[in-house]
């Protein structure tokens, strides 16, 4: 009897954690960004998940807050809202980008030099897709380095290049 009431109380605080756990990743997660929103298209957006932050100059001014995928043209749509008090010109750069090679994604702002300012309900035109360090790895171990390419099978390997002599 006195073992299954320390397994039930044990049991207790484990969910209790778990709740706790659930409330702080939602909370923490999604939180409301008072502000207009902006859309920006990409080709990619991957690791970018809704609730990632939106920074310009390393300082969060927003939030994703949805993605879709435009079915004529097959681009990826992000919704962003973005602070009331930060303006931003109509000629302004959205990038994805990463913390570090482990960290998660961003969305990294440069703005403009054009006086006119995006409205509540525009479009970043200018954007820029994540670098895929799978990719890039790939590149470099699979693709041509610079290297001179390998003999075939079957083919001998091709000499050298005859120098010029230098004397008669």
């Amino acid at each position: 009897m006195h073992r299954s009431a320390i397994e039930t109380v044990i049991g207790a605080l484990v969910l209790i954690v778990a709740a706790m756990f659930l409330y702080f990743t939602y909370n923490s997660g999604y939180q409301h960004v008072d502000g207009y929103r902006v859309t920006a298209k990409f080709n990619r957006i991957d690791g970018l998940a809704l609730g990632s932050e939106v920074r310009l100059s390393g300082i969060k001014i927003g939030r994703v807050v949805a993605e879709k995928l435009d079915p004529d043209t097959y681009l990826a749509i992000v919704q962003l809202s973005i602070e009331r008090d930060v303006k931003l010109p109509v000629d302004t750069t959205a990038k994805i980008t990463s913390d570090s090679l482990l960290g998660s994604n961003y969305i990294a702002i440069e703005p403009g030099a054009d006086e006119k300012l995006i409205p509540d309900g525009g479009q970043i035109v200018a954007t820029q897709d994540p670098i895929n360090i799978g990719d890039l790895i790939g590149r470099y171990i699979f693709g041509s380095a610079g290297g001179k390419p390998k003999p075939k099978p079957g083919q001998p390997e091709q000499p050298p290049a005859a120098q010029p002599s230098g004397g008669q």
